[in-house]
């Protein structure tokens, strides 16, 4: 098996089209020799994190909405949240990848709320076979770059897609001015 690409981001190159994955920015959860998962980050849907998960509004970064993180089991809600310092975390909350923690969303509030530096929900997360992840990077559909601790509770996702490209430099970062449509180019 490849190395893990859990905590990692897998940026859509141009060549993935207009359905969910286009221009999208995943972060990968989990990653291995069976499978990969993980959750969209620049796809917020029309719906206040309330009209989800009743209370959690309050603690949830801008913009304060539900996302999609990819099309599996859109009847789900994962909740990841900024959790400041490295010291074990609290109840509810489950560390991950430095500061970002996985929020058990049956924990009351009041316990997660006080804890976190931000809050992110998403309906759904996407996922993959590790196989179809592998053969999908060959054939050129995923860039996977490193994440950085804002990029998970980002509050510009329509411009998360440039941005992390972007910061890459070289012809990956040229890529950030990819057109949507290249034939209006």
């Amino acid at each position: 098996m490849e190395t893990s690409l859990a905590g990692k981001l897998l940026v859509a190159t141009p060549e993935l089209g207009d359905d969910l994955f286009g221009r999208s920015v995943v972060f990968v959860l989990q990653h291995d020799d069976v499978t990969a998962e993980g959750v969209v980050l620049n796809k917020p849907l029309e719906a206040s994190v309330d009209d989800v998960l009743p209370g959690w509004q309050e603690g949830a970064t801008e913009p304060p909405r539900v996302f999609q993180g990819g099309p599996v089991q859109l009847d789900s809600a994962i909740g990841l949240a900024g959790l400041p310092g490295d010291d074990e975390p609290p109840p509810g909350l489950k560390r991950l990848f430095g500061a970002v923690a996985l929020v058990d969303l049956d924990t009351p509030q009041e316990i997660v709320w006080p804890q976190v530096s931000a809050l992110r929900i998403f309906a759904g997360y996407s996922g993959w076979s590790a196989q179809q992840l592998a053969d999908e990077r060959a054939r050129g559909s995923w860039y996977v770059v490193e994440a950085e601790p804002g990029d998970v509770f980002d509050e510009d996702p329509a411009t998360l897609w440039r941005r992390v490209l972007r910061r890459q430099g070289g012809p990956v970062g040229w890529v950030s001015t990819y057109p949507v449509d290249p034939a209006l180019n």
